[in-house]
């Protein structure tokens, strides 16, 4: 099963029938020059997401009445073949809201996944980022392989939904096979439907588009805001370009030193933290908490409770059942903010008396599928990255031998991740690297900012981000909360520093903690 997506990633909802439009085109076309870099942007009003993005309305207006807009970047297909066939990343942007001799330039969003429509996104959360708008124009976009921009394609809804619904956790040598014949049918169709793009969606590539949206935006550096895999794109660009690094905030940080096994057991210890802290919260309250009488109590239920349904699916959102799986998703994906956790409680209290609709619609975000049935794409974009990247191809043997570390880790969530690990296995591309090489010597100063509550990019990584950068490169910033990420958590402390150093180029002091 795919890695657990960042909530911003996670919350699309739409299918991939329309990512045929974002097919391939020749680098011949009459409109695109021999230079990818002497492209003119052509912005209009933005249209409505394609059901690949998520779905929905075109974004409102902004606070100040001004409308978003839209563009595409041609972008070589291979970067090793600038003058090759070019694909479509899509853009979005507001322009800045202050005078214009105070505006500093475009700051680009990549929100995480890997896989999330920054295209979507960034409308959804503008309110964050408001007071940064008085002196950038914000711009994301959907990295390659994402919504819009040569979207991969998989399998359709009705695979889709039986692939989440799959038993995730194998207990015997059948099940295994089941759960490898899946993985290969799900990556069969992503080759025979994305076979020609698979080879460029490397978090590499990605950086390479990142330099050409630089240089077309007409920004001398570039200034940039990453967030979780966002983090990971950062540092290799950073790595790529260290010379052309402006301002740039990592926040919920990869650590760029693991192999995916070793990122697969840091999220267990990360979301077993997290269920800790929210077992601890839950009977803190005035109110006696609804799913259990002590912390352990809690933990021991839910535990309970997924075992139940590994044979005894509840009623889910119909037709479906909330399966183990289904449920397991559902509960990671209510740990990613603490404003999730009352979804929690209703969800397993509905759940302990025989309904789960909540914990399936929270396990159906979590896999970008939305209520009218159709699914993004993002799990079919985090599977090409993440798989594109990672160089180790893990066998159902391999699962097994480390299975003792995992459930040590995490009773709840410990199989869970180690067979995710099975992802990748017959990927039709081999991966390029056991991690990301983030080395930077020569980078202007980078923000690192850390979550010690984060469940998805566990605390541990800023420090060993910041020792990766190199140098003097990485500033590190502690946040003591809850949650994935820190900037959106609202706290002043972190809003203070983040917004002092985009906007003032004050950097704050290292080891600068934000209780």
């Amino acid at each position: 099963m795919p890695k657990p997506l960042p909530r911003r990633a996670a919350a699309l909802a739409a299918s991939v029938a329309l990512l045929a439009a974002s097919a391939v085109a020749c680098a011949g076309d009459d409109d695109s020059p021999d230079d990818p870099a002497a492209q003119e942007l052509q912005w209009a009003d933005c249209p409505k997401p394609t059901q690949a993005e998520g779905g929905g309305p075109a974004p409102s207006p902004l606070p100040d009445g001004e409308l978003w807009q839209c563009a595409t970047l041609k972008a070589p297909l291979d970067w090793d073949d600038p003058k090759g066939d070019t694909i479509g990343i899509a853009l979005i942007r507001a322009r800045a809201s202050g005078p214009e001799d105070r505006r500093i330039g475009s700051l680009i969003f990549n929100f995480g996944g890997p896989g999330g429509s920054g295209v979507t996104t960034l409308p959804a959360f503008e309110n964050e980022y408001e007071k940064l708008r008085t002196r950038y124009d914000l711009v994301s976009f959907d990295p390659r392989g994402v919504g819009r921009s040569a979207g991969v394609i998989c399998e359709d809804d009705e695979q889709l939904d039986e692939y989440f619904q799959q038993d995730a956790t194998p207990d015997d040598a059948a099940e295994q096979r089941q759960l490898v014949a899946h993985t290969r049918a799900f990556n069969a169709a992503c080759e025979d439907r994305s076979g020609r793009t698979l080879p460029h969606v490397r978090t590499t590539d990605a950086a390479r588009d990142l330099e050409l949206m630089r240089q077309v935006l007409g920004d001398d550096r570039l200034h940039y805001f990453g967030i979780s895999y966002g983090t990971e794109l950062g540092g290799v660009y950073a790595h790529l370009f260290p010379t052309k690094v402006g301002r740039a905030v990592f926040d919920a940080v990869v650590d760029p030193t693991q192999d995916p096994e070793q990122g697969a057991l840091g999220q267990t210890r990360g979301f077993q933290l997290a269920l800790d802290n929210y077992a601890e919260h839950c009977v803190s309250q005035v109110e006696d908490c609804p799913v259990g009488d002590t912390a352990e109590d809690v933990k021991d239920r839910i535990a309970a409770l997924l075992r139940d349904l590994e044979t005894r699916p509840l009623p889910g959102l119909f037709p479906r059942q909330l399966t183990q799986t289904a449920a397991t998703g559902g509960i990671a994906q209510s740990l990613y903010s603490p404003d999730f956790w009352e979804y929690l409680t209703e969800g397993l209290e509905q759940a302990y008396d025989g309904d789960g609709k909540i914990l399936m619609a929270l396990s159906d975000a979590m896999n970008g599928r939305g209520e009218d049935g159709h699914y993004s794409n993002v799990q079919a974009a985090n599977v090409a990255i993440n798989c594109a990247d990672d160089e180790p191809r893990y066998t159902p043997g391999d699962v097994e031998a480390r299975l003792p570390a995992f459930r040590a880790a995490s009773p709840v969530f410990g199989d869970f991740l180690a067979w995710s690990m099975v992802t990748c296995t017959d990927w039709a591309v081999p991966g390029a690297a056991d991690h990301p090489d983030v080395s930077a010597p020569g980078s202007a100063p980078i923000l690192v900012v850390g979550n010690t509550g984060d469940p998805a990019t566990p605390y541990e990584g800023t420090r060993k981000m910041v020792d990766a950068l190199g140098g003097n490169v990485g500033v590190e910033l502690t946040y003591e909360g809850q949650g994935h990420g820190a900037y959106d958590s609202g706290d002043t402390c972190v809003r203070g520093a983040v917004d002092g150093y985009l906007l003032d180029g004050k950097v704050p002091k290292k080891g600068t903690v934000c209780p």
